[in-house]
């Protein structure tokens, strides 16, 4: 198989392979196809962009939070009593739910300090690791809240008294209830008075657990292996009650997580979302799997873009969505991808009577050892034992005497202790995410149902991200609209909690910093019909008789005549009166000066268009500047004065229509310059308002000279004032950035033309305003400077550089031809040091005499008496053998192989120095021997 060909074999029903590449091409034929794989996604797929970005100051919220108090992550909601229990660090705060600002009780748990010590000592960090973190907050009966800490790295539970708000001093060990490590994580969910949660059972964080605790019951946990689970990430449990049926099944409690795959190996870790199920009445083994779970099972969750093989492999959050009938219920997860922190968020739908199907009727998986193999499990093609491994109680099983877990046979148990793994995988609803958004990353997840004024229930999906946003979706009829984002949590951190109160119509975020309550819907923002309809929000309504949109659940007795739109038609709205030409706001402005027209666009959907004088308006004037935000002219001119209209155009893709909205008109009036005069002395003062005259008869500002400030582009006055426009939603900078090709418009995207300011010149009646300075004069001059500075940084550049000689040859050898070497040739010592490197010219080896054959062979030739030659031949050869003499201590060069005596020249005999017999060894009394480190030197 070609490495490029992988994206026709990663998904087979869901199941992600890997085909069996090259060691060494696997890592980069993986890589080089997921980057294409990213590539297609950016480009294709279900892409939603939010249609109104509200920011933190434009909506009305409730925070919570107390100075010294952080990590408010665990969020319990009554249902009998106004309240909301906070789990938050060393505290446990008990809120009113329709108003958090007010605090009912607070309860203080702290470390003391022995365990804070023994925590310190296993390396922890004693400010923040060996602190008490409240991760489990659970109702137990109508007296007690069952809470957990991590406690300084040793968890424990207590019972806190509701009516008292006390804690009881009953501690618990909350090994395999609470984590160790704030970081590692928990879920947890109380049924029937049974505690049943899924975490890490020692320090390390090595031995992951899921297990049920029970005061009547022993501990019922999962078998300590990789096959049953592999370094997983808890994220939610709930229960679904099965029991009454027909077929006398058990309730049961589903696990999700994410987990390193044990079926696929990859070059780095492989992370899968899973799924498990126990059943509540499991008691365990009677031989097999004591004290274990014998019902326990797990799948595959797959959340992926068949059309491109993409999968999203790492689920965050989870909400189960309940129906009358359990087969009905609708799961709603949100995942993300493991690679490269691409951006990518999805969100799928699971069916719960799909789910069930899969445990019932799955297939098993079994380990295989296969060499070269990517797989390293597959599916167990044998028989199944009898009764169904891993299925719970029911009425067939207890008519063959099987009453309980107790009694079911060692073979069904020793299966499902080896075959935990399920191959058929949990597929979503449609088979595709229900929701893709990009450069998001969603952490949790709310969903309720509205039923909307046509009788159609719509599922609404409240998505929290990592940067404290709220997104609002609608789901209609398998697609879904991006409502609204809103920025809860003012500092920016990540939502780590979200829930839903149906009762007070509430949504509860919990944080690092804080809680914050926020309404299910912000009706009350849009001022006008249109907006209110395409905003396709199920809360709200238009309500001709009091002209605002309402929320439809404050009113259910009086819902006729609203009007509402879940398609964005807003062809039902009354129609509105056009502006006349008298109401448009009036702009005066000087010749040559810029106005600013501003017009907010409704929408993150709108496509924005100006018109002039009823002809449409566009760029092609470089004195023209469309821009989010409004329409810039500057160096305004007779040929720019005229009514100007700003139009705002929406498309409707679920009504199929374009919705076209005024939203703003100006007339552009282009004043007469004054007369000249004097010097004026009250120019720095605030102009007089447009309109009006003065005294001295200068009824108009200079364009923008008398505003205060640097910027040139402030907005022009209008005169007479309209009635201030209704506020639109903060669209200039949405909080996730707009996909691109998605939801079917197109966005102006402002061109940007700088404009910098120039010098003032001197002269003229125009010479006062520098924005008309700087368009009417050229920047030639500007330009022939720069191009001069940096023409003498680079020439200043180039000489250092040679200089320096970090040139090549050519500009070395121009460097030395003008500035020379720096060796300077009277110094003696470099002399000597290059003389004695080098060869001595052939005149004066000539001189030199040689040694007689005799004395080179170590002969006892007498010695002949010295003569004026000899001598100096020897002062020659003595000089020769100084200037070759490096500072190196060796033996000297000789041409016969044989040691030197110590005589130099012919003279005194080699043969009666002691050294002769010894030449290796250092003879003291012949030669007298200097050391390095010698103070003084020996005479």
């Amino acid at each position: 198989m070609n490495p490029y060909s992988l994206a026709e074999a990663m998904t087979d029903k869901g199941n992600l392979t890997v085909p069996r590449l090259a060691e060494s091409n696997m890592g980069l034929g993986v890589l080089g196809v997921f980057l294409g794989l990213l590539l297609e996604v950016s480009s294709h797929g279900p892409h939603s962009g939010p249609r109104t970005t509200w920011k933190h100051q434009d909506v009305d919220l409730l925070e919570f939070s107390e100075p010294g108090v952080f990590n408010y992550s665990t969020l319990l909601l009554s249902e009998t009593r106004d309240a909301l229990y906070v789990g938050a660090r060393e505290a446990i705060f008990e809120l009113s739910k329709r108003n958090v600002t007010v605090r009912n009780n607070k309860v203080q748990w702290k470390v003391a300090d022995t365990p804070m010590s023994m925590c310190t000592l296993k390396g922890k960090s004693k400010e923040k690791d060996c602190l008490n973190y409240i991760r489990v907050l659970q109702v137990l009966n109508e007296e007690h809240l069952y809470v957990c800490g991590t406690h300084a790295f040793q968890p424990q539970c207590d019972y806190l008294s509701i009516k008292d708000f006390v804690l009881e001093g009953r501690a618990e060990d909350g090994r395999g209830k609470c984590a160790f490590d704030p970081s590692h994580s928990v879920t947890t969910v109380m049924v029937d008075g049974e505690l049943y949660s899924g975490t890490v059972y020692n320090f390390l964080g090595s031995e992951p657990i899921i297990s049920r605790y029970s005061p009547q019951q022993a501990l019922l946990r999962t078998e300590y292996s990789t096959s049953w689970l592999n370094e997983p990430s808890f994220v939610f449990a709930d229960v679904i009650r099965e029991g009454g049926g027909p077929a006398g099944e058990d309730d049961k409690i589903y696990y999700f997580f994410t987990e390193v795959s044990v079926e696929y190996e990859f070059f780095g870790k492989l992370f899968i979302p899973r799924v498990a199920r126990v059943c509540k009445g499991d008691l365990g083994g009677q031989r097999t799997l004591q004290k274990k779970w014998t019902s326990f099972l797990k799948a595959k969750l797959v959340c992926s873009m068949p059309e491109l093989n993409f999968v999203f492999n790492v689920v965050h959050d989870v909400f189960v969505l309940e129906a009358e009938d359990w087969r009905n219920t609708l799961i709603y997860a949100v995942f993300t991808s493991q690679w490269g922190n691409v951006g990518l968020s999805a969100v799928c739908v699971y069916n719960m009577a799909l789910v069930d199907e899969v445990f019932s009727k799955g297939k098993y998986m079994q380990k295989a050892t296969v060499e070269q193999s990517h797989t390293k499990w597959v599916r167990y093609n044998g028989i199944t034992p009898s009764p169904r491994p891993g299925a719970c109680i029911d009425n067939a099983m207890r008519q063959e005497n099987i009453n309980s877990s107790l009694h079911l046979p060692d073979k069904t148990l020793q299966f499902v202790k080896d075959h935990p793994l399920l191959e058929d995988p949990v597929l979503p609803v449609g088979g595709r995410p229900h929701l893709i958004t990009k450069d998001v990353n969603y952490t949790q997840i709310a969903v309720d149902r509205v039923t909307a004024l046509d009788g159609r229930a719509y599922d609404v999906i409240f998505t929290g991200t990592d940067t404290g946003v709220l997104h609002k979706s609608v789901l209609d009829e398998g697609e879904v609209h991006v409502v609204e984002e809103i920025q809860l949590i003012k500092s920016g951190g990540a939502i780590k909690n979200l829930l839903l109160s149906s009762e007070t119509r509430s949504l509860y975020a919990g944080s690092d910093s804080g809680v914050v309550q926020s309404p299910t819907a912000f009706c009350g923002k849009y001022l006008s019909c249109d907006q209110c309809v395409l905003a396709r929000d199920p809360y709200c309504a238009w309500d001709p008789s009091s002209s605002a949109c309402v929320n439809i659940l404050d009113r259910p007795e009086t819902q006729n005549g609203l009007i509402q739109s879940l398609k964005g038609d807003a062809d039902s709205c009354p129609a509105v009166a056009a502006l006349s030409p008298r109401d448009y706001g009036r702009v005066l402005v000087r010749p040559g000066s810029s106005a600013e027209l501003p017009c907010a666009p409704p929408s993150n959907l709108a496509l924005v268009s100006w018109r002039l004088n009823g002809s449409a308006l566009t760029e092609a004037s470089r004195f023209h500047f469309i821009g989010e935000g409004g329409l810039l002219i500057y160096s305004v001119g007779p040929e720019d004065q005229g009514r100007y209209e700003c139009w705002s155009l929406e498309w409707a893709p679920a009504a199929g229509k374009n919705f076209s909205r005024q939203v703003a008109a100006y007339t552009l009036v282009l004043a007469a310059p004054p007369a000249p005069r004097g010097p004026r002395k009250d120019l720095g003062r605030a102009a007089p308002e447009l309109g009006r005259s003065g005294p001295l008869g200068d009824p108009f500002p200079e364009g923008n000279a008398n505003t205060p400030g640097p910027s040139p582009l402030t907005p022009a006055r209008l005169s007479p004032p309209l009635p201030p426009p209704p506020p639109q939603p903060r669209t200039d900078s949405p909080l996730t950035p707009p996909p691109g090709g998605g939801g079917g418009t197109l966005r102006l995207q402002p061109r940007h033309h700088p404009l910098q300011p120039s010098s003032k010149a001197p002269g003229g009646p125009e010479a006062r305003d520098p924005s008309a300075q700087y368009l009417q004069r050229g920047n030639a001059a500007a330009l022939l400077c720069l191009f001069l500075l940096f023409f003498f940084l680079f020439l200043a550049a180039l000489a250092y550089n040679c200089y320096m000689r970090y040139l090549p040859a050519p500009c070395l050898r121009l460097r030395a031809a003008l500035v020379g070497g720096h060796k300077s040739p009277l110094r003696p010592e470099y002399r000597a040091c290059e003389g004695g490197l080098m060869e001595p010219p052939a005149a004066e080896k000539l001189k030199l005499a040689p040694r007689p054959e005799g004395q080179q062979n170590g002969s006892q030739t007498p010695t002949p008496t010295p003569t004026a030659n000899t001598t100096a031949t020897n002062t020659t050869q003595s000089q020769l053998r100084a200037l070759r003499d490096t500072g190196y201590e060796t033996e000297p060069d000789c041409g016969n192989g044989k040691i030197p005596s110590h005589g130099f020249g012919g003279g005194g005999g080699g043969s009666d120095s002691p050294s002769s017999e010894k030449p290796f060894d250092v003879d003291s009394d012949s030669q007298h021997i200097e050391f390095a480190d010698a103070d003084e030197p020996s005479c």
